[in-house]
């Protein structure tokens, strides 16, 4: 998971969505750019990629569960990481 790098890309309808970070593989969620306050689960597949619309409460869920994943796998610094884009994020 590579956090140092801004990540943007362009929703037809709501502009310029923000990479907020990588849930897994193929998995990342966004949100838009200035008010971050929808967030999209965007997933690629060969097919293409899938901009799904999701609640502010189901992001926070799926931030909370990869900052757990990364507790249980002892990737710290990707913790501290996700942590400090967590609470800028849903606090």
């Amino acid at each position: 998971m590579n956090e140092n790098t801004e990540t943007y890309l362009n929703h037809p309808t709501f502009g310029l969505l923000y990479r907020v970070c990588t849930l897994e593989e193929n998995k990342e969620l966004f949100t838009t750019l200035y008010a971050q306050r929808l967030f999209f689960l965007v997933s690629t597949t060969p097919a293409g990629i899938t901009c799904e619309p999701i609640s502010r409460s189901d992001s926070r869920l799926l931030v909370e569960n990869r900052l757990r994943s990364l507790r249980r796998s002892g990737q710290i610094q990707e913790y501290d990481k996700l942590m400090v884009i967590h609470h800028r994020t849903f606090q």
